[in-house]
């Protein structure tokens, strides 16, 4: 796509305004994906601070005084920490409990200040999002990868706990959808979830996985602690501001994955 033309590359970083200006001259849509993830933050904290929030307040000031249309922005659950209820709505209690979270949830927290400077966005909470090429040190779907791996060396896969903790896996490919649906909507100024709204255990994860496969042998528990042991969305806001709903399943997806 480089090459053809189609993409207009610039190596930079989102905490350098002078490239960042470059990239959004004459840009009407902004989608802000880049950040250091969960577990670097609690490793490297003051980077995490610096990349997730001050960059994030690059990139918005320049969409701003670039007169982009909006801003697209990917948040996360995390900013929920552990759920009171389920499924978790956008007006449940907020508990960011890493420096990620932390970082992601001031950034929505600064695009409703820019609003009132002329900033239009949107933020999307994303929920437990895993598909083809996924980083192999995503906090909350590594365990695929990792599960994967160890199934197919003939070796069972460990579980955290009882494996009884849930996540609301959604696909890479929806959460493209929901990206391109949010930039073409007249909505504003709005967050929402973007998960499946269907739970799944992390003792089904391994079973489905084992079984797709095709290997004979069972998962193995180890008593650990664990984050957050419950996750899944309320989709109810964006299916009727967004007309979003997820179109793949979760075994499809892993099957794709594996």
């Amino acid at each position: 796509l480089i090459d053809n033309g189609d993409i207009e590359y610039f190596d930079g970083d989102i905490r350098y305004k002078d490239v960042v200006d470059k990239a959004m001259d004459n840009i009407d849509f902004v989608f802000h994906l880049a950040a250091t993830n969960i577990n670097r933050s609690q490793v490297h904290v003051e980077e995490s601070f610096d990349v997730n929030l001050n960059g994030s307040r690059v990139v918005f000031q320049s969409a701003l005084e670039n007169k982009v249309k909006k801003v697209i922005f990917s948040s996360s659950a995390s900013v929920y920490g552990e759920p009171k209820i389920l499924p978790m709505p956008e007006e449940s209690p907020l508990n960011p409990i890493t420096p990620y979270c932390v970082s992601k949830l001031a950034s929505e927290y600064l695009l409703k200040f820019l609003q009132r400077s002329g900033l239009n966005y949107i933020a999307l909470r994303y929920f437990n999002v895993y598909g083809l090429r996924q980083h192999t040190d995503a906090y909350y779907t590594s365990v695929i990868l990792l599960f994967i791996k160890r199934i197919m060396e003939n070796q069972p896969p460990k579980i955290d706990g009882k494996g009884n903790q849930t996540m609301d896996f959604i696909n890479v490919k929806d959460i493209v959808r929901a990206n391109i649906l949010s930039m073409e909507s007249k909505i504003n100024n709005q967050i929402f979830n973007i998960g499946s709204g269907s739970s799944t255990s992390i003792r089904d994860l391994a079973n489905m996985l084992i079984k797709i496969i095709g290997k004979d042998i069972e998962p193995i528990f180890s008593d650990r602690e664990v984050i957050v042991t419950q996750r899944m969305a309320d989709t109810s806001k964006a299916k009727k501001l967004l007309n979003f709903e997820t179109k793949f399943s979760v075994e499809d997806g892993i099957k794709e994955v594996v």
